[in-house]
Protein backbone atom coordinates (compact mmCIF):
# COMPACT_ATOMS: atom_id res chain seq x y z
CA UNK A 1 0.00 0.00 0.00
CA UNK A 2 1.68 3.41 -1.24
CA UNK A 3 1.99 6.25 1.69
CA UNK A 4 0.19 8.98 1.95
CA UNK A 5 2.58 11.75 0.48
CA UNK A 6 4.24 14.11 3.43
CA UNK A 7 2.86 17.37 3.64
CA UNK A 8 5.89 19.49 5.53
CA UNK A 9 6.57 20.80 7.93
CA UNK A 10 9.93 21.12 5.90
CA UNK A 11 13.28 21.85 7.24
CA UNK A 12 14.08 23.38 3.84
CA UNK A 13 13.30 22.56 0.15
CA UNK A 14 15.75 19.82 -0.48
CA UNK A 15 13.84 17.71 2.23
CA UNK A 16 10.87 18.51 0.42
CA UNK A 17 12.16 17.01 -2.62
CA UNK A 18 14.24 14.25 -1.20
CA UNK A 19 10.80 13.15 0.52
CA UNK A 20 9.27 12.81 -3.01
CA UNK A 21 12.76 11.09 -4.56
CA UNK A 22 13.27 8.87 -1.60
CA UNK A 23 13.71 5.00 -2.67
CA UNK A 24 16.62 3.70 -4.30
CA UNK A 25 14.36 3.23 -7.55
CA UNK A 26 12.50 6.77 -7.86
CA UNK A 27 15.70 8.52 -9.58
CA UNK A 28 16.28 5.94 -12.02
CA UNK A 29 12.50 5.27 -12.77
CA UNK A 30 12.32 8.76 -13.99
CA UNK A 31 15.32 8.69 -15.73
CA UNK A 32 14.20 5.61 -17.68
CA UNK A 33 10.23 7.26 -18.52
CA UNK A 34 12.69 10.56 -19.68
CA UNK A 35 14.96 8.40 -21.69
CA UNK A 36 11.76 6.22 -23.15
CA UNK A 37 8.97 8.61 -22.49
CA UNK A 38 6.22 5.64 -22.05
CA UNK A 39 6.97 2.23 -20.70
CA UNK A 40 4.90 -0.36 -19.88
CA UNK A 41 5.75 -2.27 -16.38
CA UNK A 42 7.87 -5.51 -18.02
CA UNK A 43 9.76 -2.78 -19.82
CA UNK A 44 10.35 -0.31 -16.65
CA UNK A 45 11.60 -3.81 -14.70
CA UNK A 46 13.73 -4.60 -17.58
CA UNK A 47 15.62 -1.36 -17.51
CA UNK A 48 16.17 -1.41 -13.89
CA UNK A 49 18.34 -4.01 -13.08
CA UNK A 50 17.84 -5.74 -9.90
CA UNK A 51 14.49 -4.34 -9.09
CA UNK A 52 11.43 -6.65 -7.39
CA UNK A 53 7.99 -6.51 -9.17
CA UNK A 54 6.82 -5.37 -4.99
CA UNK A 55 9.25 -2.67 -5.33
CA UNK A 56 9.00 -1.50 -8.49
CA UNK A 57 5.55 -1.25 -7.93
CA UNK A 58 5.29 0.25 -4.49
CA UNK A 59 7.26 2.96 -6.27
CA UNK A 60 5.28 3.91 -8.89
CA UNK A 61 2.27 3.72 -6.89
CA UNK A 62 3.64 6.68 -4.71
CA UNK A 63 5.24 8.70 -7.57
CA UNK A 64 2.04 8.48 -9.09
CA UNK A 65 0.31 9.53 -6.09
CA UNK A 66 2.90 12.70 -5.99
CA UNK A 67 2.11 13.21 -9.21
CA UNK A 68 4.77 12.39 -10.99
CA UNK A 69 3.74 9.68 -12.71
CA UNK A 70 1.07 8.94 -14.72
CA UNK A 71 -0.78 5.85 -15.07
CA UNK A 72 -2.64 5.16 -17.94
CA UNK A 73 -4.98 1.71 -18.48
CA UNK A 74 -6.32 0.29 -22.02
CA UNK A 75 -9.06 -1.25 -22.33
CA UNK A 76 -7.60 -4.58 -24.08
CA UNK A 77 -7.84 -8.24 -23.55
CA UNK A 78 -5.09 -8.75 -21.54
CA UNK A 79 -5.22 -4.89 -19.97
CA UNK A 80 -2.15 -3.23 -20.95
CA UNK A 81 -0.90 -0.59 -18.57
CA UNK A 82 1.59 2.34 -19.56
CA UNK A 83 3.38 4.85 -17.49
CA UNK A 84 4.93 7.86 -18.52
CA UNK A 85 6.22 10.99 -16.48
CA UNK A 86 4.25 14.37 -16.46
CA UNK A 87 5.44 17.65 -16.59
CA UNK A 88 5.80 17.77 -12.67
CA UNK A 89 8.02 14.42 -13.25
CA UNK A 90 9.93 16.13 -16.08
CA UNK A 91 10.60 19.12 -14.09
CA UNK A 92 12.24 16.71 -11.22
CA UNK A 93 14.10 15.02 -13.54
CA UNK A 94 15.33 18.24 -15.02
CA UNK A 95 16.12 19.58 -11.40
CA UNK A 96 18.10 16.08 -10.71
CA UNK A 97 20.43 15.97 -13.63
CA UNK A 98 23.32 18.62 -12.06
CA UNK A 99 22.99 15.79 -9.14
CA UNK A 100 23.55 13.01 -11.52
CA UNK A 101 26.09 14.67 -12.99
CA UNK A 102 27.90 14.91 -9.83
CA UNK A 103 27.27 11.24 -9.54
CA UNK A 104 29.04 10.61 -12.58
CA UNK A 105 32.18 12.29 -12.17
CA UNK A 106 32.31 10.46 -8.80
CA UNK A 107 31.81 6.88 -10.79
CA UNK A 108 35.10 8.21 -13.19
CA UNK A 109 36.88 9.69 -10.30
CA UNK A 110 36.49 6.82 -8.01
CA UNK A 111 37.02 4.27 -10.95
CA UNK A 112 33.56 3.19 -9.86
CA UNK A 113 31.74 -0.13 -11.36
CA UNK A 114 28.62 0.44 -13.54
CA UNK A 115 25.42 -2.20 -13.88
CA UNK A 116 24.58 -1.81 -17.37
CA UNK A 117 26.09 0.01 -20.82
CA UNK A 118 27.58 3.52 -19.57
CA UNK A 119 25.80 5.47 -22.05
CA UNK A 120 22.31 4.91 -20.68
CA UNK A 121 23.28 4.99 -17.24
CA UNK A 122 21.55 8.15 -15.85
CA UNK A 123 24.66 11.29 -15.29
Amino acid sequence: MARAPRRGPYVCGIDAALDVVSGKWKGLILWELDAHRVRRFAQLRRGLPGVSEKMLTQHLREMEDDGLVHRKVHAEVPPRVEYSLTEHGRTLNRALGPLGAWGGERIRREGAETVGAAETSPG
